[in-house]
């Protein structure tokens, strides 16, 4: 693939990301209450708007590398695997996070989540990360990256509910400020 069509697949990818986790309406789809979109009226509205087709649908949900879409098994329809801001349930089962996981921002947003702790904003979940270094790059999206070590564990057994998405993404609906710790190594220098 070469760089032109790749930034273009990109682009795309976005914009379907876009569509099926904000504003299917944007195109004139549905999405159902799983968050399922039909796979031919997705091509059909993205078509209004650029070069596409069904092969470069399946490029995209093949190569991305942070797995955002999936599939339903006749491939017939396809949602994305996480980060909805409209009302969907993808049907994420209940799991038991590790004791400690990782949430990456930008230094712009400390201020607030040191006050009032991890909320999804315009998202149904917060989304963390397995890893720190995940999590800090995450946050470099954002600015100067902070890294939030989350207790999890703790979180879990004071009977706060996890989800983890397909592509490894854990889904907490708020983390309040006594789960939170400020990774320092990680934000200086």
């Amino acid at each position: 693939m070469d760089k032109k069509e790749n930034k273009d697949l990109n682009r795309t990818s976005k914009y379907i990301s876009l569509i099926l986790r904000h504003h299917p309406e944007a195109i004139g789809i549905t999405l159902d209450g799983h968050g399922w979109a039909d796979v031919d009226q997705l091509v059909r509205g993205v078509q209004r708007t650029r070069p596409f087709d069904r092969q470069m649908l399946e490029k995209i949900v093949k190569t991305d590398g942070k797995q955002r879409y999936s599939f339903s098994p006749d491939r017939s329809r396809i949602r994305a695997n996480q980060g909805h801001s409209v009302p969907v349930d993808v049907e994420l089962p209940v799991t038991e996070p590790p004791e400690y996981l990782y949430h990456g921002t930008g230094q712009k947003y400390v201020e607030s989540i040191d006050r009032t702790g991890l909320e999804p904003r315009g998202r149904l979940y917060v989304h963390l990360s397995g890893d720190a270094d995940t999590a800090a790059k995450v946050g470099g999206r954002h600015g100067k990256p902070v890294v939030y070590r989350v207790s999890s564990g703790r979180m879990g057994r004071d009977g706060h509910v996890f989800y983890r998405s397909v592509n490894r993404v854990w889904l907490v609906k708020a983390v309040p400020v006594e789960y939170l710790e400020k990774r320092t190594e990680i934000t200086e220098g």
